[in-house]
C-alpha cells in the first residue's frame, strides 16, 4: 500500500478532529457503510440490527488507546487479525498519538482504515482508570439529549376524518400522524452507561384522553469493569453467547461483503438503546471474571404483544405498533420470563463456553394455529436449551462451533473453519445442521431463515488480495430444508453465490462491482394440482465513490432479475449521493437522487441514503419513479446541533401509494424529519 496516499486520506480525516475528539468525516453515512458491506439484500429487521448497532459506535467512538478487543470485535469488518494488530502495536509502542499511525500497521488497508475512523478517536483527556467518585463522574461524565420528529406530508387513509355519521373501529388510527422521540445517555470512561428512550410511532395516541405519555419506553443502567466485575446491567438489554443457538440477540452473520467474517463475534451482555420494541430483554444480567473464566447469570420478565385465546398464545407480535383498536387490544397481553447463564473461558487462543436458558411464558401457553409448515414450531409453556461452543485459533487457522440441545431433545450444531495460510488469502468453510424439531425462542445464528430450525448447509467464503489495491471476495452457500417452510409445501433445497471485486485507485477514488445470485422453491399450482417451482433471483451493483477535502460523490447503478416459471422480471436503478462538508463551516450538506424501474415488487432496491443519527429508515423501491433527499447538519456550537432531512419519493406507474390505512391518494411522498442532539 502506496504510504504516501494513506497519509494524505488520513489527513483529510482529522483536519475535523474537535475539542470532544469525534472525528467527522464524508463515511458516517451509515447506510452508505452498510452498503459497502453488502447489506443491500438483508431483510428490514437483520438491516436495522446492524444499523442500530453501528449508529450507537459512531456516535459512541471507542478510544483506540484503551479499546480492548472485545471492544474492537463490535465492528465488523475488522478481522481477527486486524484486532490483534492494533493491540500489540500498542504493547510495543505505547499510546497512539495521533490516528496517522493507523497506517503503520500492516494488516489495515485503505478500505478498511477509511472504514474504521468514524468509530475510533483518541482522548486528549482521558480519566484515569481509578476509583469512581461524584466529583469524577461529575466532571468527567458525557450526557447527550436527542429530540426526533417525523412527519409525512400527505394525508394517509387512516387519518381521514369519518364521514358524519360514520364510525368503524380499526379503520382510523388513534393517535397523531407524527413520530416523536426523546433519548437521554449518560456515559462516564465506558464503565458508566445508563439512558432513557421515550417513543411513539406514527399513529399512536400521544397524551390524548385514555392515553397517558408515549406509547414505548426503555431504561437501563451499566456499569463494567470494576475489579472482578466485569459487566452488571438493569433494565434493557440483550445477551449473545456463542454462535448464537441458544441466545443472541446482537449482530447476525450472513452472506455478506465480508465473506469470512460468518461466525459469533460477541459474548456477554449489552445494553438495549434502540427503538426496537421487541428484540430484548428486560431484568438483571451480570458478568464476573475470575483468572480467564466468565460466569454470567441474567433474568428477565416482560410483556409482549401477542393474539390471545383464553390462555393460549396464538402468535406474538413483533413491530411494536399500537395504532388502532385491535392493535392496542394485543398490547403486552401476556408475560415472558427468560433466565439462563453462561460460564467460558478464554485465552488469546482458546475459548470454550457453556449456555443454558430457559424461557417460560407462565400460565399460558404458547399454541399457534398448527399448520403442515409450523407442525414443529416452539408450543408449550415452557422451553429450555443447553449449548457447548469453543475457539481455537494461532495465525493461520481459527475452528468455532456451537451444538445446543432444545427440551424435546432435538439438536442444532454449526462448526467453521477460517485459514490465513498467507496475508492476501483468507478461506472460511461453514457446515451447519438446525434439525426440523429443534427449539429455541432466541436463537439467530448462520441461516437462510429467521430462526434456527429446519435447515441444513455449507457454506464457502474466500476473500484474496492478488495485486495491490485489488480485492476479490466471493461465497457459495449451498443449503437444503428438510420439511416444509411457510409458502413451501414441501422439503426444498437452494443455492446462492455472491463476487465481489473492490478496487481502489487511490486515497480518493474507488470502486467496487458485486454479483449475487439466489435460486429457492416456493408454490405454484401445475395443471391444477399444488407443486413446488425453483425461482431465482440476480442483482448486478457497481459503485464509484470519490472523496475530497470537502466534498464526496458515490454513484451507484443496480440490475435485477426475478425468474419463476414463464414469469420474468426485471428492474434497474441508478443513484447519486453527494456530501460537502466546509472546514471552516459549522454546516454539513447531503444530497441523494436515484432512478428506479422495475417490472414488480419482487424485482426491488434499497436506498442507501443519508439518514438521521439513530434513524433507521432505508425504504425499499419498486415500480417506477425517482426518490430525493436532503439533509442539513448545522452545529451552532460544539455540544449544539440540528439535523433537517426532506424526502420526496413520485412514482409514474400508480395513482396511490400503500394500502390498507397507509394508502395515499396520489402518486408523491413527501417526509421531514428533524433531530435536535445537545451534548452536555
Amino acid at each position: 500500500m502506496n504510504r504516501v496516499f494513506i497519509n494524505m486520506f488520513i489527513y483529510l480525516l482529522i483536519v475535523c478532529y474537535h475539542a470532544d475528539s469525534q472525528v467527522y468525516s464524508s463515511v458516517d453515512n451509515l447506510s452508505g457503510i452498510l452498503q459497502e458491506l453488502g447489506m443491500d439484500d438483508a431483510e428490514d429487521d437483520l438491516f436495522e440490527e446492524w444499523y442500530d448497532k453501528l449508529s450507537m459506535l459512531i456516535n459512541h467512538p471507542l478510544d483506540i488507546n484503551k479499546a480492548s478487543y472485545e471492544d474492537l470485535n463490535q465492528l465488523p469488518f475488522l478481522s481477527d487479525d486486524q484486532i490483534e494488530e492494533i493491540i500489540l502495536y500498542r504493547q510495543r509502542y505505547g499510546e497512539m498519538v495521533s490516528l496517522y499511525e493507523l497506517k503503520n500497521l500492516q494488516e489495515l488497508d485503505y478500505a478498511t482504515i477509511r472504514l474504521l475512523v468514524p468509530f475510533v478517536y483518541i482522548d486528549e483527556n482521558p480519566v484515569e482508570n481509578s476509583d469512581i467518585s461524584v466529583h469524577k463522574l461529575l466532571k468527567y461524565g458525557r450526557n447527550e439529549l436527542v429530540m426526533r420528529y417525523n412527519n409525512t406530508f400527505q394525508q394517509k387513509k387512516g387519518y381521514r376524518p369519518p364521514e358524519e355519521g360514520e364510525y368503524e373501529p380499526n379503520k382510523r388510527y388513534l393517535g397523531q400522524p407524527f413520530y416523536h422521540s426523546v433519548r437521554y445517555s449518560y456515559t462516564y470512561d465506558n464503565r458508566i452507561q445508563t439512558g432513557v428512550i421515550a417513543e411513539k410511532d406514527p399513529g399512536e395516541p400521544f397524551f390524548k384522553k385514555g392515553y397517558k405519555g408515549y406509547d414505548y419506553y426503555s431504561a437501563h443502567l451499566v456499569v463494567k469493569d470494576i475489579n472482578r466485575l466485569k459487566t452488571f446491567i438493569a433494565g434493557d438489554y440483550k445477551v449473545s453467547f456463542g454462535q448464537g443457538l441458544v441466545i443472541s440477540q446482537d449482530f447476525t452473520p450472513g452472506r455478506t461483503a465480508m465473506v469470512t467474517q460468518a461466525d459469533r463475534r460477541s459474548n456477554g451482555f449489552r445494553r438495549h438503546f434502540s427503538t426496537n420494541e421487541y428484540d430484548y430483554l428486560r431484568g438483571v444480567a451480570s458478568t464476573v471474571s475470575f483468572s480467564g473464566i466468565d460466569i454470567s447469570l441474567f433474568y428477565s420478565s416482560r410483556k409482549m404483544d401477542g393474539i390471545m385465546d383464553s390462555c393460549y398464545i396464538r402468535s406474538i407480535r413483533k413491530d411494536g405498533i399500537h395504532r388502532i383498536e385491535r392493535e392496542q387490544e394485543r398490547k403486552h397481553v401476556f408475560r415472558l420470563a427468560t433466565y439462563g447463564a453462561n460460564v467460558r473461558y478464554s485465552n488469546h487462543r482458546l475459548a470454550l463456553g457453556i449456555t443454558g436458558v430457559i424461557t417460560s411464558f407462565g400460565s399460558n401457553e404458547l399454541s399457534p394455529d398448527v399448520k403442515p409448515y409450523n407442525l414443529y414450531y416452539l408450543r408449550g409453556k415452557k422451553n429450555s436449551n443447553l449449548s457447548v461452543d469453543y475457539l481455537w485459533k494461532n495465525r493461520k487457522i481459527k475452528l468455532f462451533g456451537e451444538t445446543a440441545v432444545s427440551q424435546n431433545g432435538s439438536f442444532a450444531t454449526l462448526h467453521g473453519m477460517q485459514l490465513t495460510p498467507v496475508s492476501y488469502l483468507n478461506l472460511l468453510m461453514l457446515y451447519r445442521y438446525y434439525d426440523k424439531k429443534y427449539q429455541s425462542f432466541y436463537g439467530k445464528s448462520f441461516s437462510q431463515q429467521s430462526q434456527v430450525q429446519n435447515e441444513e448447509g455449507g457454506y464457502i467464503g474466500v476473500s484474496l488480495t492478488p495485486f495491490p489495491y485489488w480485492k476479490i471476495s466471493a461465497y457459495a452457500d449451498v443449503f437444503r430444508f428438510p420439511w416444509m417452510r411457510y409458502g413451501v409445501d414441501a422439503p426444498s433445497r437452494g443455492e446462492e453465490y455472491m463476487v465481489q471485486i473492490d478496487h481502489t485507485f487511490n486515497s480518493s477514488v474507488s470502486m467496487y462491482i458485486r454479483y449475487r445470485y439466489s435460486e429457492k422453491y416456493k408454490n405454484c399450482s401445475v395443471n391444477s394440482n399444488r407443486t413446488i417451482q425453483p425461482y431465482s433471483q440476480e442483482k448486478i451493483q457497481g459503485q464509484l465513490r470519490i472523496e475530497g477535502d470537502e466534498w464526496f460523490f458515490r454513484t451507484s447503478a443496480e440490475y435485477g432479475r426475478y425468474l419463476f416459471e414463464d414469469t420474468k422480471y426485471r428492474g434497474y436503478m441508478f443513484s447519486q449521493a453527494m456530501g460537502w462538508k466546509p472546514k471552516n463551516l459549522p454546516v454539513r450538506t447531503d444530497i441523494y437522487g436515484s432512478w428506479f424501474h422495475t417490472d414488480d415488487y419482487a424485482v426491488r432496491f434499497r436506498s442507501f441514503e443519508k439518514t438521521l443519527l439513530y434513524d433507521f429508515y432505508s425504504p425499499t423501491l419498486s415500480g417506477k419513479g425517482f426518490r430525493l433527499s436532503a439533509v442539513v447538519q448545522l452545529e451552532f456550537t460544539q455540544r449544539t446541533s440540528a439535523t433537517l432531512k426532506i424526502a420526496h419519493t413520485q412514482y409514474a406507474d400508480r395513482e396511490k401509494i400503500g394500502t390498507g390505512l397507509e394508502e395515499i391518494e396520489g402518486n408523491k411522498k413527501g417526509d421531514i424529519y428533524l433531530q435536535i442532539r445537545w451534548k452536555f
